[in-house]
């Protein structure tokens, strides 16, 4: 990836890998290996696991602070719809399923998780705020044919 000086800009490449399998990659060199098939998540997936993801991370970075979790879960769930030919996910919903052990430290970690999944919500979570408020997705092609790269 082509070294980037806007501080704002987010991105990750895709490389194909086999049909229906890709690797998304980051600027930092982080991979995900990806796509449609046996023991990959798919996109939709990755949709939901990055808004669980987002969420899951403002609750941990502040509640860790008090008390490390006993245990920590969040289920992210949509439905797939189709409408005349084209699919989109609505009802998306996520589920905190946390445990914090039962010291002066563990309660004051719980007592702040209802506040932050809604700060996360309202206000931190990137990703979700993203989905929820919509914004436009442009494309630009560019294919070769021989020995030229696309």
């Amino acid at each position: 990836m082509s070294e980037n000086n806007d501080p704002t800009l987010r991105s990750v490449e895709l490389t194909r890998a086999a049909t229906a399998r890709y690797v998304a990659r980051n600027a930092a060199g982080a991979e995900l290996e990806f796509g449609h098939g046996e023991g990959l998540l798919s996109p939709v997936e990755l949709l939901l696991a990055a808004i669980a993801g987002c969420s899951a991370i403002d609750v941990d970075t502040v509640t860790a602070r008090s008390a490390e979790p006993t245990s920590f879960q969040v289920s992210a769930t949509g439905h797939k719809v189709v409408e005349d030919g084209a699919s989109r996910v609505e009802g998306l919903h996520l589920s905190f399923n946390l445990g914090f052990p039962d010291t002066a430290e563990g309660q004051k970690a719980a007592g702040m998780v209802e506040r932050l999944v809604g700060l996360s919500h309202e206000k931190y979570c990137t990703v979700s705020r993203t989905v929820e408020h919509g914004t436009a997705v442009t494309n630009e092609v560019h294919v070769a044919v021989g020995d030229a790269e696309g």
